[in-house]
């Protein structure tokens, strides 16, 4: 610093304006010029014919480039204040000018605007405490409680270019899992909304009326599912089988499948996909009574089960036993498994081979077809995981369709003797994701084979759920679940969805649905 320079003062803090207390005082600034005292109203009263002088507003002295008698300092002189100086006009030279101006309606709106802007921008340190109509719809409080967004747990894959889900309200969900009970099945056509409206009122009102009398007549409904040669499968997959999450969510389920039917007359199956063919016994025993919950875990392991599996859902199975509901086991034994990974389908015991596949030519057939090679490339060697140096993705290959088709073979031979039954089946969601090439879609081609003359069973027979999915079980590359496979336009003849029904049993993130539809 020069010494013929005078110190400088130390720099200041900037005192902190207290913005609560600053807003306070703008409001009742401007409730108060709004409304005028009865002072003021005494003295500058409406006009009248003695030749007072009209009271003018804000908007007139703004027009005049006057400041506003509010913005004033109390007491003023300036000749154009606002304020009636009675007895001390020094200065003021128009005595006509000296009158209340009381600013408008839209001057006082502006001000409470403009509050309620700066409110918004401040952060919530300094922001100003403002009553809750004045703040921005995403700051309003309700009651410091967060209410997230509600969204359906139950999900219809529609069948769709490409598919999209469609949401079902819960008074929905139990009417679905009903018609499963009942043997409806699914269809894999676009989902129509069936609503009566004025575009459709007369052609429901013609051909509903034409087909109920065609229904008269004929004893009851074209294209009955039911009778001889008719049964229903529905298949629960799970990405996770030692999750107790989705094994209660798959008893939920199957309470309300099973509701429906009666005991007795409608037969019922529930197929575990992790059990061996050998651990039938077990299962029948224990159906029966015969044996306990440890005894049923220790032949498990015998037959080397997944017993942690089988723990897991043991609730659905002691569930599955008070209804009356028959069990299968539908996985190849484990032996030999792991001989078609090593050697190949060929090594297998010839009598074993012909247990696991009853329709060979279809067996076959299917792996060269261009839908099935679409699945295998996209969704069944996704999963490959080399087990040993040697291990190659076709031995993976060989390992999963021996596995595949034995499951839907056991399925499709028990109910094949038996018309209108249901086979429920657990397995991961890997066998029965995509729909054309996993255990679900091998049903019609082996329940024909069994039963060529009667076999009424198609691709509708079959549903498929998956329970709790996520987006890497879908195969998904982002956060978003993946409906489809088959999008580029060499493929796209070939689409198929992922599932029929998606299931959560919480509501799922919101990041995690896409192409969603309008409720159900």
């Amino acid at each position: 610093q020069r010494p013929d320079r005078p110190p400088e003062a130390p720099p200041t803090m900037a005192r902190p304006v207290d913005l609560a207390a600053l807003a306070v005082a703008a409001i009742a600034a401007v409730l108060s010029a709004t409304v005028p005292s009865a002072a003021a109203f005494a003295t500058t009263g409406p006009s009248s014919a003695a030749g007072r002088t009209p009271v003018r507003s804000s908007g007139d002295r703004l027009r005049e480039g006057r400041p506003l008698g509010p913005l004033a300092s109390a007491g003023s002189n300036d000749r154009y204040d606002g304020n009636d100086d009675v007895g001390d006009d020094v200065g003021d030279d128009d005595d006509d000018d000296r009158r209340t101006v009381l600013p408008n309606r839209r001057d006082a709106l502006v001000s409470l605007s403009a509050l309620a802007s700066a409110s918004s921008i401040l952060g919530p340190s300094n922001a100003v405490d403002l009553p809750d109509f004045l703040l921005p719809p995403d700051r309003r409080s309700d009651g410091g409680v967060y209410k997230p967004a509600k969204r359906a747990t139950a999900y219809l894959v529609d069948s769709t270019i490409p598919p999209s889900l469609v949401p079902f309200r819960a008074s929905r969900e139990a009417a679905i899992l009903k018609g499963l009970g009942q043997g409806s099945g699914t269809s894999k056509g676009p989902f129509l909304q069936e609503r009566i409206n004025l575009n459709n009122v007369m052609n429901k009102a013609v051909f509903g009326t034409a087909r109920a009398v065609g229904d008269l007549i004929r004893g009851g409904p074209e294209g009955a599912r039911a009778g001889p040669g008719y049964a229903s499968f529905l298949f629960l997959g799970t990405e996770d089988v030692h999750s107790a999450k989705d094994a209660e969510l798959a008893l939920g389920l199957i309470e309300d499948v099973v509701r429906p039917r009666k005991r007795g007359s409608d037969e019922t199956a529930l197929g575990l996909a992790f059990v061996p063919r050998s651990g039938q016994a077990a299962l029948n025993e224990y159906a029966a009574g015969k044996i306990d919950d440890g005894a049923l875990m220790e032949a498990m392991a015998t037959v080397e089960a997944d017993v942690e599996a089988v723990r897991t859902y043991l609730p659905l199975v002691k569930y599955a036993r008070s209804v009356g509901v028959t069990f299968l086991a539908l996985a190849p034994e484990a032996s030999d498994l792991r001989l078609v990974r090593t050697d190949g389908i060929q090594s297998l015991d010839p009598d074993r081979r012909s247990q696991y596949v009853v329709d060979p030519a279809g067996f076959i057939a299917l792996t060269q077809d261009p839908q099935f090679k679409l699945y295998a490339d996209k969704s069944l060697l996704r999963d490959f995981v080399p087990e040993s140096d040697g291990d190659s993705p076709g031995d993976y290959f060989a390992e999963r369709i021996i596995a595949h088709e034995a499951a839907a073979t056991a399925c499709a031979r028990w109910a094949s003797t038996r018309p209108d039954s249901l086979v429920i089946a657990v397995a991961k969601s890997e066998d029965v994701r995509y729909l054309v090439g996993g255990v679900n879609g091998r049903i019609p081609r082996i329940s024909k084979a069994l039963d060529p003359e009667n076999c009424i069973v198609d691709d509708e027979a079959v549903t498929t759920i998956l329970l709790n999915p996520t987006a890497r079980g879908t195969l998904s590359v982002s956060t978003r679940l993946r409906l489809e496979i088959g999008t580029s336009p060499d493929n796209k003849m070939y689409q198929t969805k992922v599932a029929d029904y998606i299931w959560f049993s919480d509501m799922p993130k919101v990041n995690l649905l896409t192409r969603m539809m309008n409720y159900a």
